[in-house]
């Protein structure tokens, strides 16, 4: 037997080991995690396997942010999610999530899990996921959206991904532009921090058929005095919920006078976090919000609904 098929020999003998140790979920998966690590050298010397398929219907799937976890508890079975981030405990959705798994954030734990598919975006668990790709483990990374037309691209990837009909995506509504005498809207964030152009939040105000307040650059520090002397016809400020030195802009009283009350609107937080196929929805609540008779003389976005949930 030479050196080759001694490796191969000890490599398929070390992953069924492996396996063995990964099964014992709750008593050995920081042995199994140290295994993996010795193993990982050895796999990249050996031949690459040909004859393992890919799975059609994963069924132990594993979210490492807040964007995967809404396109799950969207279109994934339950009984499909090994565990969704941390992060759906901090900023939950509308509809009940009660008794689905989650992970802890740490490599041991997400490796103990078994994953058949690990879901992540871009900009997201930068670490983790580096280290769980150099254990060789099921890591999807998924670019999230930069523009409304790339949403249906998206969600079809997603639902792809976890072994769904890429055809239920929600289809992209005709794009709009708000009109010449369109009112303003100022998107208000903490701080006194205006979002402005060429921003994905500027493609939704657009869309729903108003015309951004802000027109320099995409983030920017407002002036007070500014904002006051030529007040926006409307401000959708999304309150942390609680007094705070980062609310002072949006609740001083000067701008409070200068902005009727029906010209603080006000949408589902949570449509904001992530982009999907619930910004569609999103769009048509800053629509129905527009003046009338603006609001009467738009489509409405809505798409059909999710085979499973309504965004």
């Amino acid at each position: 037997m030479n050196n080759r098929t001694s490796l191969v020999c000890g490599l398929s003998a070390l992953q069924h080991l492996l396996g063995s140790l990964s099964g014992l979920r709750g008593r050995w998966p920081a042995t199994a995690l140290l295994l993996s690590v010795l193993l990982a050298p050895l796999s990249l010397a050996a031949p690459p396997s040909t004859i393992a398929p890919a799975l059609e219907r994963p069924d132990r799937i594993v979210s490492l942010d807040l964007c995967m976890d809404r396109m799950l508890a969207l279109h994934a079975d339950r009984d499909q999610v090994a565990a969704l981030s941390p992060m759906h405990k901090r900023f939950p959705l509308p509809w009940p999530l009660q008794g689905w798994p989650g992970h802890d954030g740490s490599l041991e734990q997400v490796f103990s899990l078994r994953p058949d598919l690990i879901l992540v975006g871009q900009h997201n668990a930068l670490m983790l996921r580096k280290r769980l790709q150099t254990l060789n483990q099921p890591v999807e990374l998924v670019v999230l959206p930069q523009t409304l037309a790339e949403i249906e691209a998206y969600e079809r990837r997603v639902l792809s991904l976890i072994g769904r009909d890429p055809e239920g995506a929600h289809p992209a509504p005709e794009p709009q532009a708000p009109a010449a005498a369109a009112p303003r809207l100022l998107l208000l964030g903490a701080n006194g921090i205006g979002t402005g152009p060429n921003t994905f939040e500027d493609q939704i105000i657009r869309q729903a058929g108003w015309r951004n307040y802000l027109t320099g650059v995409r983030y920017e520090r407002l002036d007070l005095e500014r904002v006051v002397a030529d007040p926006p016809e409307a401000i959708l400020w999304t309150s942390p919920g609680a007094q705070a030195l980062a609310t002072r802009f949006a609740d001083h009283p000067a701008l409070r006078h200068s902005i009727p009350a029906a010209g603080w609107l006000d949408t589902e937080r949570w449509r904001w976090q992530c982009p999907g196929p619930w910004t569609w929805q999103l769009i048509d609540q800053l629509r129905q919000q527009l003046p009338e008779p603006l609001s009467a003389r738009l489509p409405e976005s809505t798409s059909p609904s999710s085979p499973t949930r309504t965004p």
